[in-house]
């Protein structure tokens, strides 16, 4: 039985020439990571950063060009900080990133010894990158012993177009577990780190995890946990500290919505022949019609994931969306899809059979009752004093 990842389907050759020509031919398409899969499945219903990340458009320089660039990132401090801290956990053959992993989520298991597996995954290209690591795996899992791999490629098929991913570091277990660790550099003080890190860091490894059941699907006696390590330095230190994180609820959630995703050639067809992102043989004003011609789900959230997300925001609020105000007063809003419309019914001229809009009037009204100043009213007079009887 072959080890490696089972291939998606060829995609024609039409097809890969409508993408190129939609990055423009001589610019090399963007890979996704899992940041931006995550990010994507955050967002399922915006056609816009499905096709532009499918096509491997560079939305950052494609931002830039609209005038509205995004500076998204890490510094470079945080960047040369992050290498070296994870550079100080794989030391001496991935020793202390194995304890770790042993004393954390496999404390019954045989201690990883001094000659712990590491094998080299060095290929030629994401495609044979991702077979040797397949290939990795299935030793790994016959061999029955402590297994570090250090920066696996990882398959993963996203609306119809194959993605590549690379992970710090996956590890397999004696008995045919495979963990993914997440080595970050943000620090866990008195063992709890940011929550809003945790999240992120925990939404990236369920992609992971995602992409590592393919493979596991193939290879008898093979088992992806749920439950992923993340390794963090302890305290103000550089020492580093350890904490398993459930990632089943985030799992779950990130594989239903990426089969939310509309496939990637559907969206291409749908747009006029010629049409193309390329910044560099496009005017500003070609490239705002281009990117007109994809639908695009805007909300708040989008600011702190996507490129585009400046631009994204201007358009709502110049065609007066209620989505620039956020997803849950959208989802409240129902049929009234402008914010003129939605002051329309609170003022009463809006359509009386609409349950959301006569809501709204009512609500309006009550609001305005409750603020309108109450009434003057003459004091209540006082009661005679009786007349003193002496």
């Amino acid at each position: 039985m072959s080890s490696y990842p089972p291939s998606s389907p060829a995609q024609p050759t039409s097809l890969r020439q409508r993408l190129a020509g939609l990055r423009g031919p001589a610019v090399p398409p963007r890979p996704l990571d899992a940041r931006a899969l995550a990010a994507l499945a955050a967002n399922p219903g915006c056609g816009r950063r499905a096709l532009l990340d499918g096509a491997g458009v560079d939305k950052t320089a494609l931002a830039t060009a609209l005038g509205s660039p995004a500076a998204f990132g890490q510094s470079q401090f945080a960047i040369v900080r992050g290498n070296s801290f994870e550079a100080k956990v794989k030391g001496d053959g991935g020793a202390e990133l194995l304890r770790l992993v042993h004393v954390h989520l496999a404390p019954a298991a045989e201690p990883p010894g001094a000659g712990a597996r590491v094998p080299d995954l060095t290929a030629a290209g994401p495609e044979g990158r991702a077979a040797r690591t397949a290939l990795a795996l299935r030793e790994a899992t016959s061999a029955k012993d402590w297994t570090l791999l250090d920066h696996p490629m990882l398959a993963l098929e996203v609306a119809g177009s194959p993605a590549y991913l690379e992970p710090d570091a996956v590890v397999v277990h004696p008995d045919g577990r495979w963990t993914v660790v997440e080595i970050k550099s943000f620090p866990m003080i008195d063992g709890a780190a940011d929550a809003a890190k945790v999240g992120a860091a925990a939404r990236q490894a369920a992609v992971y995890v995602l992409a590592l059941e393919r493979t596991a699907g193939k290879l008898p006696g093979a088992e992806v946990g749920h439950t992923v390590l993340l390794v963090c330095p302890k305290d103000f230190s550089n020492l580093p500290t350890a904490a398993p994180v459930d990632i089943r609820r985030e799992r779950s959630v990130t594989r239903r919505q990426l089969d939310r995703l509309t496939r990637v050639e559907e969206l291409a067809a749908a747009l006029p022949e010629g049409l193309s992102f390329d910044p560099a043989t496009r005017t500003a004003e070609e490239l705002v019609e281009a990117v007109s011609a994809v639908d695009a789900a805007y909300a708040p959230e989008c600011l702190a994931a996507c490129e585009l997300a400046f631009h994204c925001r201007d358009r709502a609020r110049s065609a007066d969306q209620v989505t620039a105000l956020g997803r849950s007063v959208r989802g409240e809003l129902g049929a009234l899809t402008t914010v003129e419309a939605a002051l329309a019914a609170a003022a009463g001229t809006g359509c009386a059979e609409d349950p959301t809009a006569a809501a709204l009037h009512r609500a309006a009204r009550l609001r305005a009752e409750a603020l309108e100043p109450a009434a003057v009213r003459p004091p209540h007079p006082s009661p005679e004093t009786p007349a003193c009887p002496c």
